[in-house]
């Protein structure tokens, strides 16, 4: 059983870009859901698609590379808030990953969201991961 889902997600892809696999399958949960959905629209990953076997449901992530040499796309993964110590911003201190060429996802109280999207709505709220 596994007590972060986010870390283990975030694991899942960080291993499969190491050895340049072309899908992962991740176990399905709200977030996980909602993250991927983000990466997709900010184009670390080319699609993503469920799946269910043995009545368990599972994301197939299909991960992106640029070139012969198949470059990850997704330089570095990186978990900010844990289950053992949460990360909370409010609005006017959210982070900024590379001078804004990464993001950083903030679960709010109006969803799971960019660091961006929460700057042009006002709102903090848990910061989970950094991705560039």
């Amino acid at each position: 059983m596994v007590t972060d889902n986010i870390a283990d997600m975030l694991t899942r892809i960080r291993n499969a870009n190491m050895v340049k696999h072309q899908i992962v399958q991740i176990p399905m949960t709200k977030m996980s859901v909602a993250i991927t959905t983000i990466l997709k629209e900010e184009g670390f990953i080319e699609n993503f698609e469920n799946y269910e076997e043995n009545n368990r449901k599972y994301l197939l992530i299909s991960l992106k590379y640029i070139g012969k040499d198949r470059k990850p796309v997704i330089g570095k993964l990186e978990r900010v808030s844990k289950s053992g110590l949460r990360v909370y911003t409010n609005s006017k201190k959210l982070p900024t990953v590379l001078d804004n060429l990464g993001i950083a996802i903030i679960s709010t109280s109006r969803g799971v969201m960019t660091n961006l999207k929460a700057k042009e709505l006002g709102i903090g709220g848990e910061v989970l991961c950094y991705i560039w």
